[in-house]
């Protein structure tokens, strides 16, 4: 299954590689743009969601490293949820190799 990274800048100037077991992240976030951090969670969420159901329906199990990512994000994210303009960057898109 092809996977793929995407960096993120977060609104404290702090940068990340997030995992994602699917390409399918790229119909969710798109690089370059800025997403207001609940939108961001908000669209990491479906993302990883169903990357982890296509690793299910192909080997029978859900990618823990997709709920690991999520959970890895929403830790992040509850930093920011006090400020309405804070905003996440997806900065790039990369190909896995776990």
């Amino acid at each position: 299954m092809p996977e793929m990274y995407f960096h993120v800048r977060w609104p404290d100037g702090s940068a990340e590689r997030c995992y994602s077991p699917s390409l399918v992240i790229g119909d969710h976030l798109k690089p370059g743009e800025r997403y207001a951090v609940a939108d961001f969670v908000g669209r990491c969420e479906t993302a990883l969601t169903e990357a982890s159901q296509r690793v299910q329906h192909k080997f029978g199990y859900f990618c823990s490293s997709a709920t690991d990512q999520l959970a890895s994000i929403h830790a992040t994210a509850r930093r920011f949820e006090h400020d309405p303009e804070a905003r996440v960057e997806v900065e790039s898109f990369s190909p896995g190799s776990r």
